[in-house]
């Protein structure tokens, strides 16, 4: 199919993207890389009146070290963070991430910001900065805001983004001394999307036990998932087998996962379970090192 008729415009600045989107509200939609976009188009599931593509706008690319974290501009290739040596030293979790989403052909020109604007329940980065804990810089008319990932994220396929606002990037903390991190998720061919997938952060302290921890799931609701459950099993506590099985058996009674034609809730359920683990065995291993 070929998608509805539209007016295209490709601001090089984001107050020019501002002013588009000012003029045109809900008939306009933002072009990032246009791997979901520009499907959905062609499917006619969305029919906007005037496409608005940032690929000229160069301030939204790029990556930064700062103090304390690494920033990412929302327009920066996903196969550009993913060789980021900045990425990999400061946020490793990001850097283990990348290589399960999709396919290098659609990483090379899927950016990170669209992805997330996106709000796939069944995309890797928003779970990924769920537990990080990232932070989203926004832009209207009106100024700038920053939003958590707890807050960005507040439903299906839905964000933080009223429709005149542009994500200018995200801002990822660096993983500290005495942490681990571990992700992975099952999906029926690699590069489709996950039926589970789950992304583990930890801290330790001197003694061994945990001192944080943060397990976020997707695929398995309206959108991430963080799970209190498997948190509140492995504070304070030495991860032996039986405290990590307990977190793992708390995240399942944290979600409620759909059933479709690809798994079925039980499926699911027994993939959290069994994917919490892994993570939390490898991202405990990685912080005694």
């Amino acid at each position: 199919m070929k998608p509805a008729p539209f007016l295209y415009r490709r601001p090089d600045s984001v107050e020019e993207a501002l002013a588009l989107l000012a003029e045109h509200g809900y008939d306009a939609k933002l072009l990032a890389g246009g791997q979901s976009l520009i499907p959905t188009m062609n499917f006619r599931l969305a029919e906007p009146a005037v496409l608005i593509d940032l690929n000229g706008v160069d301030e939204l690319v790029g990556i930064e070290p700062r103090v304390g974290g690494v920033w990412i501009g929302a327009m920066t290739r996903q196969a550009t963070a993913e060789r980021s040596e900045a990425v990999k030293r400061s946020v490793p979790l990001l850097a283990e991430t990348f290589p399960w989403i999709a396919h290098p052909a659609i990483r090379n020109r899927g950016t990170v910001g669209g992805n997330l604007a996106h709000a796939d329940p069944a995309s890797e980065l928003p779970a990924v900065a769920l537990v990080l804990e990232a932070r989203f810089l926004i832009r209207g008319q009106g100024g700038e805001r920053w939003v958590t990932a707890a807050d960005f994220f507040p439903g299906l396929f839905a964000t933080a983004l009223e429709p005149e606002e542009i994500l200018l990037g995200v801002e990822f903390p660096s993983t500290s001394s005495g942490a681990g991190c571990a992700f992975e998720e099952v999906s029926r061919r690699h590069g489709d999307y996950a039926l589970v997938g789950a992304a583990s952060h930890v801290t330790i302290d001197a003694s061994g036990c945990c001192t944080s921890a943060s397990v976020g799931l997707l695929s398995v609701g309206d959108g991430p998932v963080l799970s209190a459950g498997a948190a509140e099993a492995l504070l304070g506590e030495e991860a032996t087998p039986d405290r990590i099985d307990a977190a793992a058996s708390a995240a399942v009674r944290d979600v409620d996962p759909p059933s479709d034609i690809h798994a079925s809730t039980a499926y699911r359920r027994q993939l959290v379970k069994v994917l919490t683990s892994r993570t939390l065995i490898r991202a405990f291993d990685r912080a005694r090192v």
